[in-house]
């Protein structure tokens, strides 16, 4: 039983975001929780490319009903990523763990899989692949940049919210796992805004609710208030906002934890600090969530090497000591957060273009052995 255990966590760090091999063998009991064996074993076939479930069963050897049924019901429960056609046929694909299936068990936590996760925690957390092709990226809040500032449409948070068809808000699982451990903070729980294909997802497995536009940016107001940092999938379309704090997302925590957390945050923009106009309220030092501003004499300090552009400290200054100024090299960002992925698991040389072909090569012969299987004709070679 536990090879088939082995053989998931080897298949699942083959996927872009990685799923790394520990000594105490953490990750194990993590997939043992999750998945039977049996699913384990359907998991180990699911690729990068959507596959209905009867090319899936032709390569597991087993009845293409039961491999449905199986489908489904892990799709269900955040362990494989589901595509629903309008005319009711579905397509599954492998899901990564991290951004994954872990924020698809937000409603199935208990205390043992958070304790788990939390040892799993740093051997999980891969800083260097982080910065190469980060998963998520940093935007401004809404108060701390003019619209004639703003460098991209995709770095205001209110403009990426206009262009979606479908909103829908999920509770943050960071928070959501410190409040079981007894360090929640009380902020915002329904923080995390998806959207269109993805919100087709998780409302179909019974996580979050649909919103309308006003209520989303509703949440953007509050997460302001609270001080929390706005983080949309690393992609000019994103497919998600999460709004974090520094004091539960796990991201955020790791990212605090170097001399430089700039380095490992994509963001266009960087704090600016004009000295002659700060009163040295220090209310920017609260709410900084990277501590990049501290007290200095009368006045306060700024350590850019620690600021990850998320605006807040401007919006809480009451005396234009601080602005948002655009970064001489801002991070590239992709069309979309699919190329993102592609460009970790290459960071990671886990993924190549070669790679990637023969994926699609092999999943359209399938689909013809699974045809022609299913149709009792003989199989290709």
């Amino acid at each position: 039983m536990e090879t088939i255990y082995k053989e998931l966590a080897t298949h699942l760090d083959n996927l872009p975001g990685g799923f790394p091999a520990t000594e105490s063998g953490v990750e194990l009991r993590i997939l043992n929780k999750l998945f039977t064996p049996e699913e384990a074993e359907i998991a180990l076939h699911l690729t990068l490319l959507g596959e209905s479930a009867e090319v899936v069963a032709y390569r597991c050897g087993i009845d293409s009903e039961l491999a449905a049924e199986r489908l489904y019901q892990m799709s269900k429960r955040g362990l494989a990523l589901r595509q629903e056609k309008k005319t009711g046929a579905r397509k599954y694909m492998a899901a990564q763990f991290v951004i994954g299936i872990w924020e698809y068990q937000v409603n199935r936590l208990d205390d043992e899989l958070v304790a788990l996760f939390n040892e799993y925690l740093p051997d999980l957390m891969m800083p260097e692949n982080w910065k190469a092709a980060p998963q998520l990226r940093t935007i401004p809040v809404g108060v701390s940049i003019t619209p004639e500032h703003l460098a991209m449409d995709y770095d205001s948070a209110e403009i990426i919210l206009a262009t979606k068809k479908k909103i829908l808000v999920a509770p943050c699982i960071c928070r959501r796992e410190r409040e079981m451990t007894g360090h929640g903070c009380g902020k915002l729980m329904d923080a995390c805004l998806i959207f269109d294909g993805a919100a087709d997802f998780y409302e179909g497995n019974d996580i979050g609710r649909v919103i309308d536009l006003e209520e989303a940016r509703d949440i953007l107001n509050t997460a302001a208030e609270q001080g929390l940092v706005v983080q949309p999938t690393n992609g000019q379309n994103p497919v998600s906002i999460c709004l974090c704090c520094s004091c539960c997302c796990q991201v955020l925590i790791q990212a605090k934890r170097f001399p430089s957390p700039a380095e490992y945050t994509a963001s266009t923009f960087i704090a600016a600090l004009q000295p002659e106009s700060c009163v040295g309220c220090q209310l920017c030092v609260a709410i900084c969530p990277m501590e990049a501003l501290t007290r200095s004499g009368e006045k306060v300090a700024l350590d850019a090497k620690r600021c990850i552009g998320c605006g807040l400290c401007v919006g809480k200054c009451r005396f234009d000591a601080l602005s948002l100024e655009e970064k001489a090299q801002a991070p590239v960002v992709s069309k979309t957060y699919t190329e993102t992925l592609m460009r970790l698991g290459k960071a990671r040389g886990k993924l190549s273009n070669t790679g990637m072909a023969k994926m699609m090569v092999k999943s359209k012969l399938d689909r013809k052995r699974a045809k022609n299987a299913s149709s009792g004709g003989k199989q290709e070679n």
